[in-house]
């Protein structure tokens, strides 16, 4: 009786052979998708979780603010140590956070106690993109590959933006049929199962010496006082915005005076947290970030702006509102893997700038007496526009960050993400300030019209789109040795 070759764990592997399996994307693209649900599956239930812990209901929108005030600055931190500490390390840590958050909010039994477990779930949640980009990046380089993965950029695109709008009608339907609770204790099967996948798939990190193992030198590697500063000075800032149009200027002068002094120290470093030099040289890399923030800003206008307008003016329950955003998720799904499979960046990034606009001017002609079809094809271009930024600017990201900072790269690219979908709720807040009224969502189309505008022309006139790209990055990156130098990029 013959007995057959042991077979070798795929964590370990040759990633020659096949360096993207499934047993290494899956627990990655699951990791990726949890804070875009979380971020927005609550919607559905801040009215139950008002009643029944008898606050006010305005109170309760606390707990979305606490969940993207984490994210914002939790994103970069995690890839900061994903770099630093190795990026299974953190995408584990990142996943037990989730899970405590998931279990204190099932069974947490005031609004502060909501609060820490939002808090927790935006942390947890924020470590998963920018470490799969790193395990991504470098298993891409010891594949040799000379393209982007794009198959998987596209699987990340989908996992990250995708699901954020199903995030309203899971919500509905959990709500609806197991309470508020299950909105958080949701995370508790899907993260036990990411988590057990990780440990077993994900290829393990080197073993950190003595010395890279103490608190000094892990401090010192990972810039902890830029971090800091980069905390306090996102957290005022976000503080000051969400406040608006009633500002908070005590937030504001926190900003300043906390910003200052961070640039300063920023400036001074040679591998600094936010290296604002590199920045500033990497125009690629910096009109990514802006394009992402004004076109996020577009998709969660339509996410919660629309969708609030549907309910109070359309007289929609909550289920069926969420449900006419499952058009803008299928589309944005259906479309986000064959795109990022052909490695594109300016043909999607002008699709999406001009989805935009037409979706944008769409919104501007829907009425609370108009027939439910034109809220459905509003969505259904959004979902183009979903689609098109995320796999467009996901790409450029890949393709401008220097390879040895994709990690903290990434996560700023969360980080001005959330800052869009922050303003969107401050713009919401603005034109919805007398009530969610036709007058109200029209001035809001107005203002994603312009917006748009703006990311049309980022896109159209950046001629670094309009060329082949040397060295795996646009001609105003820095060379990379170690980067590709016959990355193809889109012409069309």
């Amino acid at each position: 009786m013959s007995t057959a070759p042991a077979r070798a764990d795929p964590a370990t592997r040759d990633p020659r052979r096949k360096p993207f399996a499934w047993p290494f994307t899956t627990p990655l693209y699951v990791g990726s998708a949890l804070n875009p649900i979380n971020s927005s599956i609550v919607a559905t239930a801040m009215v139950p979780i008002a009643a029944d812990l008898n606050v006010p209901i305005g109170s309760t929108a606390v707990l979305v603010s606490s969940l993207y005030l984490a994210s914002a600055v939790a994103q970069p931190t995690a890839g900061k140590l994903a770099e630093a500490l190795g990026p299974r390390r953190i995408f584990l840590s990142g996943i037990v956070l989730v899970l405590l958050g998931g279990a204190i909010g099932g069974f947490g039994q005031n609004l502060a106690m909501l609060t820490v477990a939002r808090v927790l779930i935006g942390i947890g949640t924020s470590a998963a993109f920018p470490c799969a980009m790193v395990m991504i990046r470098r298993r891409a380089e010891d594949a040799a590959m000379d393209a982007p993965p794009g198959g998987v950029l596209g699987g990340l695109a989908i996992a990250g933006m995708a699901t954020a709008a199903v995030g309203p009608p899971i919500g509905g339907l959990l709500v609806g049929a197991a309470g508020w609770r299950s909105a958080f204790l949701v995370n508790l099967p899907v993260t036990a199962v990411a988590l057990v996948m990780a440990l077993r798939r994900l290829p393990k990190d080197p073993p950190l010496d003595r010395a890279d193992r103490r608190l000094r030198t892990v401090a010192d590697r990972i810039d902890l006082l830029g971090i800091l500063g980069f905390a306090i000075s996102m957290t005022a800032l976000v503080v000051f915005l969400m406040g608006l149009p009633h500002p908070a200027w005590i937030a504001f002068a926190v900003f300043v005076v906390a910003a200052a002094p961070t640039v300063r120290w920023e400036l001074r470093r040679s591998a600094p947290f936010f290296d604002f030099r590199g920045l500033a040289a990497n125009g690629a890399l910096a009109r990514t970030y802006l394009r992402q923030a004004l076109t996020l800003l577009g998709v969660y206008s339509v996410m919660y702006g629309m969708t609030q307008w549907t309910e109070a003016a359309h007289g929609f329950s909550e289920v069926q509102a969420g449900l006419l955003l499952l058009p803008m998720g299928a589309v944005s799904a259906l479309l986000s893997h064959p795109l990022a499979r052909r490695n594109l960046v300016r043909g999607p990034l002008l699709a999406a700038a001009l989805s935009m606009l037409v979706g944008s001017a769409g919104i501007m002609l829907l009425t609370s007496t108009g027939p439910a079809i034109m809220i459905v094809l509003v969505s259904l271009v959004f979902g183009v526009t979903s689609a098109a930024t995320t796999v467009g600017n996901q790409t450029a990201l890949y393709l401008a960050a220097p390879p040895d900072q994709i990690g903290t790269a990434s996560g700023l690219f969360r980080t001005f993400g959330h800052l869009g979908t922050i303003t969107s709720s401050v713009i919401g807040g603005i034109v919805f300030r007398d009530g969610a009224s036709d007058q109200g969502l029209h001035s809001l189309g107005l203002v994603l019209v312009l917006a748009g505008t703006a990311v049309l022309l980022l896109t159209a006139l950046d001629r670094r789109l309009m060329g082949r790209q040397k060295h795996g990055a646009t001609d105003d990156v820095p060379d990379h040795p170690d980067t590709p130098t016959d990355t193809p990029t889109d012409i069309a």
